[in-house]
């Protein structure tokens, strides 16, 4: 369960998209051409940069069971609250449903 504020966050790409580029023609100039900083080519902006993205780093905040890149609560126990599995945010008022999860 995710609060409307939070799904655009989530809508987000990490890498950006390499054929909208060239159609734009902002492709970035050759590593050798002198022209603007020097980069390699088709280049994996997550490997190569020095803090690495680990996608199961971090942890539920209920039940410890490791979430997804921008998760506080597993999808589980946000089911089970009512909770945005985002920010916490209360999203339903479970109090008179019977949550079971199996």
């Amino acid at each position: 369960m995710v609060c409307e504020s939070c799904e655009k966050k989530q809508g987000s790409l990490v890498t950006p998209d390499v054929w909208k580029q060239k159609e734009k023609g902002k492709s970035p100039a050759p590593s050798g051409s002198g022209v603007g900083p020097s980069r390699r080519i088709s280049e994996n902006k997550l490997l190569s940069a020095k803090n690495r993205f680990t996608p199961y780093e971090a942890k539920c905040k209920i039940c410890k069971s490791p979430v997804t890149q921008g998760h506080t609560y597993c999808q589980g126990c946000a089911y089970k609250k009512g909770i945005c599995s985002m920010c916490g945010k209360l999203i339903l008022d479970v109090k008179m449903y019977k949550q079971s999860m199996k």
